[in-house]
């Protein structure tokens, strides 16, 4: 009766090791589907909105002349190479921004950087290119 006992432990440790790992791999899977929706979800939202969030970026010329906001990105470009630069046409005004900042706070670290330079230059909200 001794040896029936042990069996039946043997095979109730072995049963309760072998659902144990089974449990283990049906997690690991749920766990990599989920992962491979997440990323889906990610490349099909960065197509609808061409790879662009909400952020902030700072304006550094405002005016009619282009000229004017030509010589400006080019000064910026010059002092900041790493810097991204746009220049926009917002009706009847020339705009130049630069930069692309998910916060506010890393924005402003770069406004205090370029403010002897562009002291007009201020944050605005817009959206930005995520890299």
């Amino acid at each position: 009766m001794n040896c029936c006992k042990s069996c039946n432990i043997f095979v109730l440790i072995f049963t309760c090791c072998f659902l144990q790992q089974f449990h283990a791999q049906d997690v690991q899977s749920q766990t990599q589907l989920k992962l491979n929706e997440a990323l889906q979800k990610k490349a099909e939202y960065h197509k609808v909105t061409n790879g662009e969030q909400d952020g902030y970026r700072i304006k550094i010329h405002f005016g009619i002349d282009r000229e004017a906001a030509e010589a400006v990105r080019a000064k910026f470009q010059k002092s900041f190479p790493d810097c991204l630069t746009y220049k926009e046409y917002q009706q009847p005004n020339f705009v130049v921004l630069v930069g692309d900042y998910r916060s506010k706070l890393e924005a402003f670290r770069f406004l205090t950087e370029i403010k002897g330079e562009f002291p007009n230059a201020y944050i605005i909200k817009d959206k930005i290119i995520v890299k």
